[in-house]
């Protein structure tokens, strides 16, 4: 069976010592289309828009750096240990998604103190736009044929050339879709329904649906962290499931709040 096979230059351009990587073009990208759906959201809800600045901003440094300082603790620290230089080369890929999530909640804790916006009305709209910036992120690391899958011999199976010759899940563009799938239900949701006034309400939905496709995906993932445990569950899969207890948690809280709602005015 002939596979797609896929050899792309993680470097999109190179000039005067100065490579652009298409990772960091999808990252930009992702933080572009997350700021024109926040500022959809700012203008539909009447808060101010002159303060996305602020949010993007705040959003960007707190995911940036708690991704990666989760990807270098958790899934790598040998390596940087070794090439603590290479700490600071994000482009080249690298950011944990689990901890660009924290890193997210403790940005909008200091942006919602300076700016007076509720935070949980706020985690709930970001969730909507966080679920788009994974979408593009995932397909920075099929460029980079990074977060390779297990092997197999599937049609769609991907030979990535840069690493070896064996057909593999492509699951970086798997969970890409997914994440642009929770984009467009969040999204309809918040537009079409009530679901919107019910603090915690989306951001559980999308801690618990974004979370079981990371958690699920896992098992047909190759190994990332540089180091081994004795449990069946992989780094990846224990780091998710706090975030879809969580999310459990605000979703049973607000679909209880909703249904009284609805009870009362029927």
């Amino acid at each position: 069976m002939n596979h797609f096979v896929w050899d792309v230059n993680p470097i999109l351009v190179s000039f005067f010592g100065l490579k652009i990587h298409w990772y960091g073009v999808l990252f930009a990208l992702a933080i572009t289309f997350g700021f024109q759906v926040m500022k959809s959201i700012y203008e539909r809800e009447n808060k101010p828009v002159e303060s996305l600045d602020s949010l993007l901003m705040y959003a960007v440094v707190g995911i940036i750096v708690g991704a990666r300082l989760f990807h270098v603790v958790f899934y790598d620290p040998g390596y940087y240990w070794a090439h603590p230089a290479k700490i600071f080369a994000v482009w080249e890929g690298g950011l944990a998604s689990h901890g660009g999530g924290l890193g997210l909640i403790i940005a909008v804790y200091y942006y919602s103190k300076k700016y007076t916006i509720d935070r949980m009305w706020l985690l709930d709209r970001l969730a909507i736009a966080t679920a788009l910036f994974g979408f593009f992120v995932r397909f920075g690391n099929f460029f980079n044929s990074e977060i390779l899958g297990t092997p197999s011999n599937l049609p769609w199976a991907v030979v990535f050339e840069r690493v070896d010759l064996i057909p593999r899940h492509p699951v970086m563009l798997y969970e890409g879709f997914s994440y642009l799938a929770i984009f467009f239900l969040l999204f309809a949701l918040y537009r079409k329904t009530d679901i919107g006034k019910y603090k915690g309400l989306l951001l559980g939905w999308f801690l618990v649906l974004v979370m079981t496709v990371r958690f699920l995906l896992e098992f047909i993932k190759v190994h990332q962290a540089d180091y081994s445990t004795d449990i069946v569950l992989n780094t990846g899969q224990l780091l998710s499931i706090p975030f879809i207890l969580v999310g459990i948690y605000f979703v049973i809280k607000g679909q209880r709040a909703r249904s009284l709602d609805h009870a009362k005015n029927s």
